[in-house]
């Protein structure tokens, strides 16, 4: 048998090494093997320039008394250790300017790392491991259940049980809404304009059959006066059918240009807004999974009780860690991308929207002024027309003369008709 040592009653100075007797025991107590899950681990050390604060941007968890590893929890944006880019959550820190840490307390090593000025040079194990080996089957329920709650009334979730996280109230996915309703006007106003375009052709049809049909009197007209009148009146009405063809051409590339908005731009955001948010659900899920497995470090160690993950070097939290810092990672990217992609949505929804009604009501200004203007050209009205030399009159008199004729016929042949009929009743038997 061998007497135990319990941690809480070591100083710090016996993490140092200068007492052999209880770094024996210390090191019975850690020779339980590490449980690496499959991952694997190599060795290497990276310099770092500290920042005006004194400060290299990492935190660190584990350590002794109860894991036999230290290891970094979490690499802070904007610092030097995220600038550098060679240190990521979950890799074990195994020694400070080529002093090994092992043994010590997480607030031990801080104070060496800060205690070393300007530059510092950590030793570390990188951790390599595949972000499917932490997307476990409780890690995808918590995305479920964020996934849920996303679309809940805070008083709901809390009759139901659910907590709702910060991110849930997220303005990004709001702007759903208001997006589903640049969508509904623009689709409204395609379809009206369309409506128009289509209307304006059907009149331009009418100009040009009108054109046609008093051209084509004013060539028939005998009365010089009268022709050109008819003349001018029919070309007018086909300058007015090629100004509404002129406006068709203009108009279409306002639809153009809308359905490119509507078919392509929104689209595009709604797709990248669900990434995004697959992606913050992603990552509520491992911060909810991190908390839980703190919660169950704490009670182990308010129990005094070992807790295997922990002593075994802690790999399952160690992974969960860089899977968070790599959903982290997507969903920061992803969320500045919704924010450009919505604020050139905004910009081309306020000044496209108005530039292109403005193009549309000038474009119909313009058809109807110069309309106007053609009218008024080819005010030919009233037109004096002689109808006994027109042509008209002469098809008429014609025809009534071919009539007239016909019916001279017919008697001659009826009075011819009764003549043989009395002679053959005078001859007979």
């Amino acid at each position: 048998m061998f007497s135990f040592t319990p941690f809480d009653n070591l100083y710090p100075e016996h993490f140092f090494g200068f007492n052999t007797e209880l770094d024996h025991k210390m090191d019975y107590d850690y020779e339980m093997e590490e449980d690496k899950m499959g991952m694997t681990v190599t060795s290497g050390n990276v310099t770092l320039s500290k920042d005006g604060s004194n400060l290299i941007g990492i935190s660190i968890g584990g350590g002794a008394p109860l894991c036999p590893c230290l290891y970094v929890v979490q690499v802070f944006d904007n610092t030097p250790a995220s600038r550098d880019g060679t240190i990521a959550a979950g890799d074990e820190i195994t020694g400070v300017n080529g002093k090994s840490v092992r043994g010590r307390t997480k607030v031990e090593v801080a104070k060496a790392i800060q205690a070393v000025k300007e530059e510092v040079v950590i030793n570390y194990n990188k951790l390599h491991a595949e972000p499917s080996q932490g997307k476990t089957l409780d890690v995808i329920l918590k995305k479920l259940k964020h996934r849920i709650v996303e679309n809940m009334s805070s008083t709901t979730a809390d009759a139901l049980g659910l907590s709702r996280a910060i991110l849930c109230n997220d303005g990004l996915v709001k702007k759903l809404d208001e997006m589903e309703g640049n969508a509904t006007l623009y689709r409204g106003l395609m379809e009206h304009t369309r409506k128009i375009m289509k209307a304006m052709y059907e009149v331009s049809k009418t100009h040009r059959v009108f054109g046609d049909v008093f051209a084509s009197i004013g060539v028939r007209e005998p009365q010089p006066n009268a022709s050109e009148a008819f003349t001018h009146f029919g070309d007018a009405h086909r300058t007015m059918e090629k100004h509404g063809i002129k406006l068709l051409k203009t108009v279409k590339p306002m639809l153009s240009d809308l359905s490119t908005f509507l078919n392509k731009a929104i689209p595009d955001t709604k797709l990248t807004i669900k990434k995004y948010c697959d992606a913050k659900f992603e990552y509520l899920s491992y911060c909810l999974k991190v908390k839980e497995m703190d919660d169950e470090e704490y009670s182990y160690a308010a129990l005094q009780e070992p807790l295997y993950r922990v002593e075994t070097g802690n790999y399952e939290y160690r992974l969960v860690l860089r899977c968070r810092q790599d959903a982290r990672a997507r969903f920061a990217k992803l969320r500045s991308d919704v924010l450009v992609k919505m604020e050139l949505l905004d910009q081309k929804h306020v000044q496209d929207i108005v530039f292109q009604l403005q193009k549309f009501v000038s474009a119909m200004s313009q058809y109807h002024d110069t309309c106007y203007k053609c009218l008024q050209g080819a005010d030919v009205f009233p037109i004096e027309v002689d109808l006994s030399r027109s042509t008209f009159a002469c098809t008429n008199q014609e025809n009534y003369q071919e009539d007239e004729e016909e019916e001279v016929e017919e008697a001659v042949e009826e009075t011819e008709g009764a003549v043989g009929v009395a002679e053959g009743n005078l001859i007979g038997p």
